[in-house]
């Protein structure tokens, strides 16, 4: 067995959180769902708004039947709401293109609207039972300290699921829990500013560990400050949309108290251009 996957898939079996998509018999749609909400978005706020999602909508076709103004109004405050636009869309492929059943095969997700390496071969692995790597951010991080001595990962690359896949075992079902595992200990141990090295089952062979943690250049991207941003200004405007759906709004009653106006302008503008609002005879709306 590749040397790190041992000691996760004990360290996995005693620490694994109990969570809704690791639970059996969720189902592809599900597990589809909850890797469009979970990309940037903690666990805790994904729970709520999944359960109430899949009680509405549970099969895609259910999606794909609503107007895409229902998918952006019960996205809520999830935040990156054209992830719900992406997802109806989704539902809408996957009705059209798959007889409403969710694909298993890699290349037949990737084609689908919203989807990237990372959610389908997630969808592949957590959903189907196949084999493949999968890597996000907490994965990249493993590897990189425990497998290359770098504090950081450098920038996402094709080369990540090559590494990812070196470390995982032939055996199927060993190589989809050390896939969840390597999330696990990223999101909980080994995370990016205060790693727990004295509780890492990965400590006596981390390279970076080893190594004495040295310094490396930290290239990940800084988000912008919300407070103030054209993000709050959109999230304002959009949830004067969702509130008042599925009547329109005046534009000149949209945020009118919102400090910058030449901002408010450019939010609804954004949001337009995004898809996730129309504009019609002086007023706006969410997306028909």
């Amino acid at each position: 067995m590749p040397g790190i996957a041992a000691p996760l898939i004990a360290w996995y079996e005693r620490n694994a959180r109990d969570l809704p998509w690791r639970r059996s018999g969720f189902g592809a749609w599900g597990t589809l769902v909850s890797e469009f909400m979970l990309q940037q978005t903690p666990v805790a706020r994904v729970i709520p708004h999944l359960e109430a999602w899949l009680t509405r909508w549970p099969t895609p076709a259910d999606l794909a039947a609503a107007a895409p103004a229902a998918a952006v109004t019960q996205w809520a405050n999830l935040g990156y709401p054209r992830r719900a636009l992406w997802l109806h869309r989704a539902a809408v492929e996957i009705r059209d293109r798959h007889d409403g059943i969710v694909p298993r095969d890699v290349d037949a997700l990737l084609a689908l609207t919203g989807i990237g390496d990372y959610t389908a071969r997630a969808v592949g692995v957590f959903a189907y039972g196949d084999r493949h790597p999968v890597v996000d951010t907490n994965t990249r991080r493993v590897l990189a300290r425990a497998v290359a001595g770098l504090a950081q990962p450098g920038p996402p690359g094709k080369g990540d699921l090559a590494r990812m896949s070196a470390e995982l075992p032939s055996d199927v079902d060993e190589a989809a829990v050390v896939n969840a595992a390597a999330m696990e200990l990223g999101a909980l141990v080994c995370t990016a500013r205060a790693p727990k090295c004295d509780v890492c089952p990965l400590a006596a062979q981390c390279a970076w560990r080893a190594a004495g943690y040295p310094a490396s250049e930290d290239r990940r991207r800084r988000q912008a400050t919300y407070e103030g941003s054209d993000r709050q200004a959109r999230g304002a405007v959009l949830k004067v949309l969702r509130d008042a759906d599925p009547a329109a709004v005046r534009l000149d009653d949209v945020v009118p108290e919102w400090p910058d106006a030449a901002q408010r302008d450019r939010a609804i503008d954004s949001l337009i251009a995004d898809g996730l609002a129309e504009a019609a005879d002086g007023a706006l709306f969410l997306p028909r």
